[in-house]
């Protein structure tokens, strides 16, 4: 029993050993929550105010009041950002340019061709003028015609007048042979051949322009210039850049066109067909009731059978559609008997309506007018004397004998 006794007694020492330790850790921990509360600082009574010192938060106590609109008067603040603009801003349009009128290119380029061909006129009236004609005179009088390539057939026909017209009236006097030379150049370019160009609808449809030629003839460059002469006439025009062969020949006459106001109907693609893209501008211009329609042809040499023969496909594929009003052939005037050749295959070919000369400057022989309009039996249509927008205008036959003598 005793035994018993003194165990309970350890149990109970045991326990108060671990009791005592138990308050002494929890009183070391109480005083060291006591001394780091001490260290901070004592918060400011609510009757006054107390500015932040160095170190301290800055920040106004949530319950602080909130200062009126009125205060923040001389605070600077950034400006308000501006939202970006989100709407696709329209390009400006570029402004159109006003050809010349026809009137306008006349004048200029009778006296532009006066300075080019002044070689012509006075070599004959030189010759003429001069006196005591022998037959030496009268063959220095052919040759100076067949440079000019008058051609054979109209040169004789040209000496065998003014021969006659000297021995019935027995004089060289300068104005008077003068007159005798215009007269019969007059004769030779002939007046009375129609020189219009089909520009007006017709039957209810526009009309349409088939420009065929060679490469190096300023093809191209004539179509677009055609553009301007009938927009210079109040004409509604349409290009087809059916020239899809040649690189960048359909980014050109787009620029053409560009420049008047002019659309061109177009392909994506180099190579495509050159009888779908002239068939798509034909239907185009119809459906915009348009005056006329353009279409720029691919340039292919006369003696390129496979060639001329896509450009038969060319106008058939139109015809399937409408009727072709013109077919203007480009020559330049510079290419001589080659441009004869070129001209009589062109004609075979797809029936040409019209020339073009181009490049009839000082190089140009003035007598491949009369040449080309007999090998073709169809006159010459519009002559182009410069490489300005403008340098294109319709043959006047008076205005250019007139050229050549004065």
């Amino acid at each position: 029993m005793a035994r018993v006794i003194d165990q309970l007694w350890e149990y109970i020492a045991v326990a108060v050993g671990i009791l005592v330790i138990l308050g002494g850790v929890l009183l070391g921990f109480l005083r060291g929550r006591g001394g780091r509360a001490k260290d901070l600082p004592t918060a400011p009574p609510r009757d006054r105010e107390v500015l932040p010192g160095v170190g301290d938060d800055a920040t106004p106590p949530r319950d602080a009041p909130k200062r009126p609109i009125q205060d923040t008067a001389g605070v600077d603040t950034l400006p308000p950002t501006a939202e970006p603009d989100l709407l696709h801003q329209p390009e400006p349009t570029p402004t159109l340019e006003r050809p010349e009128t026809p009137a306008g290119r006349l004048t200029r380029l009778r006296a532009r061709l006066a300075r080019s061909n002044t070689a012509l006129g006075k070599g004959l009236l030189a010759l003429l003028s001069r006196g005591g004609l022998d037959e030496q005179a009268w063959e220095d009088v052919e040759d100076t015609l067949l440079a000019s390539d008058l051609g054979v057939e109209a040169t004789t026909e040209l000496v065998e007048s003014l021969r006659s017209k000297v021995k019935v009236e027995g004089t060289t006097d300068e104005a008077t042979v003068r007159a005798w030379l215009r007269e019969d150049l007059l004769t030779l370019v002939d007046p009375s051949m129609d020189r219009s160009i089909a520009s007006s609808r017709t039957e209810g449809r526009p009309a349409v322009v088939l420009v065929v030629g060679v490469n190096g003839t300023g093809k191209t460059t004539t179509v677009g210039k055609l553009a301007r002469v009938f927009v210079a006439e109040d004409k509604d025009v349409v290009l087809g850049a059916a020239d899809t062969f040649r690189a960048a020949a359909a980014d050109q006459l787009e620029t053409w066109g560009g420049r008047v106001g002019v659309p061109t109907v177009r392909s994506d693609r180099d190579g495509a067909d050159p009888a779908a893209v002239a068939f798509d501008a034909v239907k185009a211009a119809a459906e915009m009731e348009a005056d006329v329609v353009l279409i720029d042809t691919a340039g292919r040499l006369h003696n390129k059978v496979g060639l001329m023969d896509e450009l038969g496909k060319v106008k058939r594929v139109i015809e399937k559609q409408s009727p072709i009003d013109e077919v203007l052939l480009v020559l330049d005037a510079t290419t001589g008997q080659n441009g004869l050749r070129q001209a009589e295959v062109f004609g075979e070919a797809v029936n040409v309506t019209g020339i073009v000369l181009t490049k009839l400057d000082g190089t140009a022989k003035g007598g491949i007018v009369v040449s080309v309009q007999r090998k073709l039996g169809v006159p010459v249509k519009l002559v182009g004397l410069g490489e300005g927008p403008d340098d294109l205008a319709p043959f006047d036959p008076e205005a250019f004998v007139d050229a050549l003598i004065d």
